[in-house]
């Protein structure tokens, strides 16, 4: 597995970067600074984070397959290519329906 400095300065397929395990939920840390994170994650079906908050905004980028994620309460469903913004604060759990791969982007700042 290529070390993180290691992806600096090269073109990257971020779903590349993290295979799908049997019944796991597997992550890897790309960049990790105080400003904040880029994490790549890797779901098998039915796997997921439970209810959680952060104290910043989340942005998640599905990178393949299909994701559900329950915000404040209301479900989404997230296909790859798609985006979902999380807001600082809120309640949020992500499952997966099928397979899937997503990157994580917390950038870190004033919370609200």
């Amino acid at each position: 597995m290529t070390d993180a400095n290691d992806l600096k300065n090269r073109v990257l397929a971020p779903a590349d970067l993290v295979a799908v395990g049997p019944s796991a939920v597997v992550s890897r840390t790309l960049v990790d600074r105080p400003a904040g994170t880029l994490t790549v994650f890797a779901f098998d079906a039915g796997q997921g984070l439970s209810e959680h908050t952060a104290p910043y905004d989340a942005t998640v980028l599905v990178l393949e397959g299909e994701g559900e994620f329950v915000v404040g309460g209301s479900a989404h469903r997230a296909p790859a290519g798609s985006m979902l913004i999380i807001p600082a604060g809120v309640p949020h759990s992500v499952r997966a329906r099928q397979p899937f791969k997503m990157l994580l982007i917390m950038i870190r700042g004033l919370a609200p």
